[in-house]
């Protein structure tokens, strides 16, 4: 039976990036150059994935886990010597099978179905996918004949000066016949500039056996970009971020400003959602229809329910739900849970807490390991004292309660349904059911004592 099959490449440490990191490890709006290629060849509904991995082998298995097979390069010999590598899992197996750069973020699923489509129409032993570049320096160049047939595929270094002139270049992503692929490689040699094995050697043994070569030439050159340096990372970054609100705007979202919204490339937004200028909407996060996210918001890996108004603020891991909102300046940190119809106003700070409903933060207030119930009102300046030096300790507070302002909530504590805490207390006790609960000092006035004060003048 025939298969459709995809080898990542992969292997190489990225010296230009001049990091720790690996070079297909950098991220671009929210993922790795790797998950973003290995998403895009999922789309494309594959029989068969395989990663051939080197350098920082361990950082990418558990980047992409189980989601693709892979296999280990464990001298840097050249592509043609890395995509040998997959021979014992795809060998022998009939079909195709594509090959691509692990560090090639910006192509997508749509490229690689034209490409396999392509193939299997001109019944090919390799499909070169090529592009047309604004300048082709650093790329390998598509040799043609009179006829426009593909004659062979020079790399740079090894390029004449009228074959450095040609504007038309390999991206490094290829459909061949699987069983072709694997009998060539095994013919390759290394006398080259770089004495390295090129799998761009394999079209020049396919073709001096009459084979059929072919070469589909995508639109859009921007999607072939190789990213070696963190220029071409930036570069890339812009073009996805570009394209990824692009795709939310065209289908119902409003950005004030899109050059200033920064969008990941998996969070997932409902229509009439309103973005303003500088806001970040990070990970997995999901925000639902009607909401609006006001300037330079941060949103990470968070669930937004619909008709929420967020002003200005930070939410990490968190749930807002339907008709909430938050700002300007406040912080939900994670394990926040924020029920319908709940006010947190401004610099109001929520963590592993959760908000019940008509609940109202107005301001200046942290809540910490707590679970509040419906309709509490909590004055300025509250804190829940949760931490002890040592541990966490929770507290609850009942529905319909009023916490006044700058009291202090010291946990472990339960405060029942309908109590009140009288503004400026010290709580460290349980609170009843209609109970008022007040702790704090008789105030007392001393007549005339201003007129004592050393600083004062007659």
């Amino acid at each position: 039976m025939a298969t459709k099959n995809t080898i990542i490449l992969a292997a190489g440490k990225g010296t230009r990036m001049k990091s720790k990191l690996y070079k297909v490890l950098h991220r671009l709006c929210g993922k790795t150059m790797v998950d973003h290629v290995l998403s895009a060849v999922e789309g494309a509904h594959m029989d068969n994935i395989v990663t051939v991995v080197g350098f920082g082998a361990d950082a990418v298995r558990d980047n992409l886990a189980d989601r693709t097979q892979y296999v280990v390069q464990e001298k840097q010999l050249g592509t043609g010597h890395a995509v040998l590598q997959a021979e014992q899992l795809l060998g022998h197996l009939d079909g195709m099978t594509m090959v691509v750069s692990g560090d090639t973020p910006l192509l997508t699923t749509k490229t690689f179905e034209n490409l396999f489509t392509y193939h299997q129409n001109k019944k090919a032993k390799v499909t070169i996918l090529t592009s047309k570049a604004p300048d082709p320096t650093g790329y390998g160049r598509i040799v043609r004949n009179d006829l426009g047939i593909v004659e062979k595929i020079v790399e740079q270094k090894d390029a004449t000066k009228e074959e450095q002139a040609i504007d038309e270049i390999n991206t490094g992503v290829y459909v061949f016949d699987n069983r072709a692929l694997f009998e060539a490689l095994h013919k390759i040699n290394n006398h080259n500039a770089q004495g390295e094995y090129y799998l761009t050697d394999v079209i020049e043994i396919l073709k001096s056996e009459g084979q059929t070569i072919a070469a589909y030439k995508m639109a859009d050159f921007d999607e072939s970009m190789g990213v070696n340096d963190r220029i071409a990372l930036a570069r890339a970054t812009k073009i996805m971020r570009c394209r990824i609100n692009r795709r939310h705007m065209s289908a119902g979202i409003s950005m004030i400003d899109p050059e200033r919204t920064y969008i990941d490339a998996d969070v997932k937004i409902g229509p009439d959602t309103i973005i303003e200028p500088g806001v970040q909407l990070k990970g997995n996060t999901v925000i639902g229809e009607d909401c609006y996210i006001g300037a330079n918001s941060e949103i990470r890996d968070s669930i937004i329910h619909d008709h929420v108004r967020i002003t200005s603020s930070l939410i990490e891991h968190s749930e807002m739900l339907d008709h909430s909102d938050i700002g300007p300046n406040s912080h939900l940190r994670p394990e926040a849970f924020i029920g319908k119809h709940v006010h947190l106003g401004n610099f109001v700070e929520i963590k592993k807490a959760s908000i019940g409903e008509g609940t109202k933060i107005g301001h200046l207030t942290y809540v910490g390991n707590a679970k509040l119930g419906r309709n509490i009102n909590v004055g300025c300046g509250v804190i829940f004292v949760n931490y002890d030096g040592a541990h966490k300790h929770e507290t609850t507070v009942g529905d319909d309660s009023f916490i006044g302002s700058n009291s202090n909530l010291i946990a472990p504590l339960e405060v029942s349904d309908h109590s009140f805490i009288a503004a400026g207390s010290t709580i460290n006790r349980q609170v009843n059911q209609y109970d008022m609960a007040i702790a704090r000092s008789r105030q007392t006035n001393k007549p005339g004592y201003f007129k004592k004060l050393p600083y004062q003048k007659d």
